[in-house]
Formats: structure tokens, C-alpha cells, sequence
């Protein structure tokens, strides 16, 4: 979301004496001098556990800022606060207050080094200055939040693209401390993870979450590991509109050829062959966007395929029924009686003795080519072409309504 805003801000401060510190010509406060005295950011504090939790973001309505699952690289991008928490006895001090720090004083701190597995791209938020958050509270708890944007790879099955579901993770390790230096865990569990149920996605919707702790085995040692998984399923109604309904229409539009008159050539073949090409360039426009991978079928492509084959159907159905008819015609001026016997003499030719079959053999061979030939297209002879559109009008619409039925079926329950 972006917005414009002319507001004017005013910041008051409490009146404080900050004095400089010695030695460093940096100036802080006198509690955060006597808390950083002698402090060593290079050591790690003795402690067992390390909190790491995510907190609500855009104005307290999600976790997640903003979610982009990109299907053509394998990955999604998300916004998001990473909250970390742990427990420093060095920066005790007398109080009853937390102390909330400017977040360059991070570079004085030790601090987890926490990085995001299968990260492709990350970054922190700078605008107007680096996101990050100090705060100390008495007892040396040490709470360190930052906004991060970071494209995270994610292996997707779009075998049943767009009524597929996508279970990505968000997984978060120690980079250098194993599990004998730090542990980590979530501090709420599931519950650590807020906000997803008011989120909106333009393309998706979350049906589950959920959070986990393992360990990462390598071969330098075993390191603390959690886990944030979260399912995704896709809104098919976009692509109804954009690509099921218009494929739909290009059939039903294929099927008008089928009352129009066999004689009327140009307009039958017109509406078949463009139907043809629309269906193809439909076909072509849906591919675009999804990742050139043989090995996936999707669930788009063989309802397209199926389209495209009841089209292309519906264009060799007249080119059957119009060379039906034009065989009609042409049988009409041959006598009957010619055709028989032809058939006849044929089938006594094949039932006759070898004597007999080798006389036939000794025939000019395109009087036999033609026997043949009349004897197939008598085989397959049609009284009257014209019951093909007939028969036409009802087993394509009967027959494109059940494989929907399985096609639909199939891929939304199974």
C-alpha cells in the first residue's frame, strides 16, 4: 500500500544531562554507560535459551505485512517483524523501568546471529532509519525486533494448478552456536504466530498454520532450528473468469456448426477453424505465466486440452460428414448393381481355393486397388450423412458435461 501524507511532527523529549563517554566521543545516557562499562559484544552471556516469536504488523492487523508466493521462481516474498528474546545478566541494572534504545546501539550489543534458511534475497527496512529495536529491561532481558522483507524459496506440486494448495515454512536457524551454546524456542507456541486470521491475500487465502522446533544437523555440528509453517490456497475464481468460462464458450461456439447446413462450407469451416486458433492462442496466453516444467500436468492444461480436443472435434465432425455426403453423391451415379458385384467377386476371390487366388493375382493390380476401395467405403457407408449433426447435437454436449463432471470431481476431492 502506498500513501501520501503532509503531517508535522512534534517530538518532546525529557530533559536529561547525557555526558560524553570516555574515550569513544559518543554520547549516551549514564545508565547505559554504566550498563555497556566493561562490556564485551564479542562474548556470548551465559544463558540456555534464545526466544525468537514474530509480532503483529501493519497497524496490528497480521503477521504478515505483505505475502507474494511466485510460482515461477519457486519462492514467496514476505514483510515481516522478527522479535527476538533473551536474557543478558551484564545489563542488569536498578530499575523498575525498561530502557528503550536507539537502534544503532545494537552495533555495542551481543546479539543472536539468527539468519532465514533458503533465503534468496533479504533486506532491512532503513526508511527513515534502520528498523531495529533495543530494549533492555532490568533483570538483563534484552528484546531485539527488526523489519525484514526476504524472498524465501519454496518447492510447490502444481499438479493441480489453480486448485492446488502450497505449504511453504519459514525456517529460522543459529548460524554459528549449536545447541550447546543457545536454544531456541518460540515463546507462545502456535500462539506466537498472531494476526493470520484477518489477513487478506489477493490471491490466496491461509487455511493453516503452525510453528515447530527441530534441529538442523551439519556437518560442523547440530544447530537450533524453528520452523513456521503456513498453507495457502489458491482463489480459483479469478481464474474461472479468466480462463475456464472463455474455454467453455470457445466449445459451446463450436458447437453451433452443427446446425448450420452441411452446404453452407465457408461459414461451418470458419466458425471450426476459428475456434481453433482461439482455443490455441487461450492455451498459449495461460502458459505464460507458469514455470516452463515438463514435468508438471496441471490441472489447467488438461481441462484446456480437453476443450481443444471437443473443438478440433467438432471441425473433423463436418469435414466427416461433409465427405459422407459428396461419397453419397457419388455413389448415386455408379449402378448398384456395379458396386455388388465388385464386393462379390472380391470375397469369392479370398474364400476360393489357392488355384483360384493365384489367378486373381495375375489381375491388373488397379482393378484390384478398386475392388478394395469400393468394398471399405461400402463398409463404412452412411444412408444418410446428414443424421451425423444429428447424433452431433447430442453426444458432444452429453459427453463434454461428464468429463466435467470427473474433471471437477477429480481435482476438488481427490
Amino acid at each position: 500500500c502506498s500513501f501520501k501524507t503532509s503531517s508535522l511532527f512534534l517530538i518532546s523529549f525529557r530533559s536529561m544531562q547525557i555526558p560524553e563517554a570516555e574515550g569513544k566521543g559518543e554520547i549516551l545516557p549514564p545508565t547505559i554507560q554504566k550498563i555497556i562499562k566493561g562490556y564485551n559484544k564479542y562474548l556470548r552471556p551465559f544463558f540456555d535459551t534464545v526466544s525468537i516469536y514474530f509480532c503483529k504488523t501493519n497497524c496490528n492487523t497480521g503477521l504478515l505485512c505483505m505475502i507474494t508466493l511466485f510460482f515461477l521462481f519457486q519462492d514467496y516474498t514476505a514483510t515481516i517483524f522478527l522479535r527476538q528474546r533473551w536474557t543478558d545478566e551484564r545489563l542488569c541494572f536498578d530499575g523498575n523501568k525498561s530502557l528503550s534504545l536507539d537502534g544503532r546501539l545494537v552495533e555495542m550489543l551481543w546479539v543472536p546471529d539468527t539468519f532465514i534458511v533458503d533465503s534468496k534475497k533479504s533486506f532491512l527496512h532503513d526508511i527513515t532509519v534502520e528498523n531495529r529495536l533495543i530494549r533492555i529491561y532490568p533483570n538483563g532481558t534484552v528484546l531485539y525486533a527488526l523489519r525484514i522483507t526476504t524472498t524465501v524459496a519454496c518447492s510447490m506440486d502444481l499438479t493441480k494448478y489453480p486448485m492446488d494448495k502450497q505449504m511453504c515454512t519459514l525456517q529460522l536457524e543459529s548460524w554459528g552456536y549449536n545447541i550447546n551454546d543457545v536454544m531456541f524456542y518460540w515463546t507462545r507456541g502456535n500462539d506466537s504466530v498472531r494476526g493470520l486470521d484477518t489477513l487478506r491475500l489477493a490471491q490466496y487465502t491461509v487455511e493453516d498454520h503452525f510453528t515447530s522446533v527441530s534441529e538442523a544437523v551439519y556437518e560442523t555440528g547440530r544447530y537450533p532450528k524453528l520452523v513456521f509453517h503456513f498453507e495457502l490456497k489458491r482463489n480459483i475464481l479469478y481464474f474461472i473468469l479468466e480462463t475456464y468460462v472463455p474455454s467453455i464458450l470457445l466449445v459451446v461456439l463450436s458447437w453451433v456448426s452443427f446446425w448450420i447446413s452441411q452446404s453452407s462450407v465457408p461459414a461451418r469451416i470458419c466458425i471450426g477453424v476459428t475456434t481453433v486458433l482461439t482455443m490455441t492462442t487461450l492455451m498459449m496466453g495461460a502458459r505464460t505465466s507458469l514455470p516452463n516444467a515438463n514435468c508438471f500436468i496441471k490441472a489447467i492444461d488438461v481441462y484446456l486440452g480437453i476443450c481443444f480436443s471437443f473443438i478440433f472435434g467438432a471441425l473433423l465432425e463436418y469435414a466427416v460428414a461433409h465427405f459422407c455426403t459428396l461419397h453419397r453423391l457419388n455413389s448415386k451415379e455408379l449402378p448398384k448393381n456395379f458396386q455388388e458385384s465388385l464386393c462379390l467377386e472380391l470375397k469369392l476371390q479370398l474364400m476360393s481355393n489357392p488355384v483360384s487366388s493365384e489367378s486373381v493375382t495375375e489381375k491388373p493390380l488397379t482393378s484390384k486397388v478398386m475392388k478394395r476401395l469400393f468394398c471399405i467405403f461400402d463398409c463404412f457407408h452412411v444412408k444418410n450423412p446428414y443424421h451425423i449433426d444429428h447424433y452431433a447435437r447430442f453426444s458432444f454436449p452429453l459427453s463434454f458435461i461428464i468429463i466435467n463432471v470427473f474433471y471437477w470431481v477429480y481435482y476438488l476431492y481427490f
